[in-house]
Formats: C-alpha cells, structure tokens, sequence
C-alpha cells in the first residue's frame, strides 16, 4: 500500500488515534479521499550517504490548504514536536530528511501554483521537484534561503545570548540572520552580529548545518569569539543580550533545532 506524509502548512495531519510517538509518520495514501481536492505529489528522495537503501526511493505528500477544516477523526501535529523528540539526533545523526523535504516541497507546491514572470498556471515536471510554465517555459524549483546561526563566546568561555521580539517572554537564543546577495557567510555573521548586538567577532568557524523548512531555510551554524565592542541591542529585532555561564542560563530554545544543539555542544565542551 502506497504512504504518504500529510501536511497543512508546517504541520503534519494524521488521524486522531495515531500515536505522536511513532517514528514513521507516512500514513495510507487513500486516506486523502477525507479531504476535498488535496494537492498529491511524488517526488525522489534525496540519496544520503551511508543509506543507499534510501537512494532510489521515492516520497508521497499530500497537502491540504490553510484554514481547511479538518475533519473530526483528523489531528494536526506540528512538525517541530518530531525534532523536539529527536534532540541532538535530529541535527548530528537521524536528520528526518524525508519528512523535512517532503514539507518543504508541500509548502512550496502551495506557493509556485503559478508563473512567477507572466502568470500563467505552472504544470509539474514529475518526478523532479520542478515546475515549469507552459507559456513562457520558466522552470521554477523549491526556494532555498540560507541563513546564518551564531555561537559567540567570550574569554571567559561565556556565551552570548539574545532575546528577540519575536520569542516568548524570557527566551533567549544565537544571533541569527538571511545571508544576503553577493555576501560570503562569514560576512553575513560579522554583519548580524553588528547589527543588531552592536560588537565585532573574530575566529569564525563553520560548524554544521540543518534544513529548516519553516518555510523554506537551511541554517548553518558557526562559532566565534567576541573582538570588541559594548553589546547594544538594535531595539528593531533584539530587546535584550546578554553573557551567560552554564550555571545561569536562560530559557532555551527547543531540542532538535541547531541553536540548541550549538548551546549543548559548548555545555558539554571542557
């Protein structure tokens, strides 16, 4: 029988009686007859190193559109809640690559319906992710923005943390910001840091990365350490900053994003 990941925006819809604990979220295909002109889709997964079983293997999705009323044996799950479960896992070793590309493509499915140069409705080019305009011939493919995330310690071995407006009261976390045209990612986190802490960094290094399709990221993550300069927050994004040693942290961000997984790896660092 055919599966397929279900998905409303960011989050997975599955039937109400399916445990959140369960590993495989990929649910019968026919299950899509509950919904009203569902948008199904077919596409390859990704080949991963060290999973050749995976290599040729390919990803069903159903997407259903925002503000659709779910019917009543339904539920909706936010993705994150399966990157919360894995921890670590989720950034070091047991990325969920078929279930973050399949929600990437289902959102951007929803959002390249038509042309994006002359209008015309788009006519998919199976069993790639690529749409293609019959008028004008423009291929459109799955939008991808880069953004940098930052470790930034002292010499004290303190970390820098901030809270932006955007978080609930008390929740701090990295610097962070979308790499911008013609700019190195190095750059884009001396210019982040800048911008919006107000201090200069050095000794940046590349660290690792993670898919982020909420909507459409990849984050990559860096280290480095403070140069110069008095924190100020920009006021714009960031309200407040801070230093914080291991023994009095703040509220977190979640397990299983990459900004939790750069504040563990520097709490476990001797």
């Amino acid at each position: 029988m055919d599966r397929a990941f279900f998905f409303q925006g960011d989050t997975l819809l599955l039937p109400a009686d399916f445990p959140d604990t369960q590993s495989d979220y990929e649910i019968p295909l026919d299950l899509a007859k509950d919904f009203e002109n569902p948008d199904i889709f077919l596409i390859p997964a990704l080949e991963i190193p060290g999973f050749e079983e995976d290599s040729a293997a390919l990803i069903r999705g159903v997407s259903v559109l925002p503000g659709t009323e779910l019917p009543k044996n339904w539920k909706s799950v936010p993705v994150r809640r399966f990157l919360t479960m894995l921890g670590d896992r989720a950034v070091e070793g047991e990325s969920p690559g078929r279930l973050l590309r399949a929600c990437h493509i289902a959102r951007w499915r929803h959002e390249s319906r038509f042309c994006g140069t002359c209008g015309a409705k788009n006519d998919d080019v199976p069993p790639q992710a690529e749409r293609r305009c019959p008028a004008c011939r423009r291929s459109e493919f799955p939008r991808i923005s880069p953004a940098v995330i930052v470790i930034i310690t002292d010499e004290e071995n303190r970390i820098l943390l901030a809270h932006n407006k955007r978080y609930k009261a008390g929740l701090y976390s990295h610097i962070s910001g979308f790499n911008e045209a013609g700019e190195t990612l190095e750059e884009t986190v001396v210019r982040e840091v800048r911008e919006e802490v107000n201090i200069k960094v050095r000794d940046i290094e590349y660290i690792r990365s993670q898919p982020w399709p909420f909507p459409n990221s990849l984050m990559l993550g860096f280290k480095a350490r403070y140069s110069s300069g008095t924190i100020r927050p920009d006021g714009i994004e960031i309200e407040d900053a801070k230093w914080f040693t291991r023994d009095n942290l703040p509220e977190l961000p979640g397990e299983g994003s990459l900004s939790r997984f750069l504040i563990n790896r520097w709490f476990e660092m001797d």
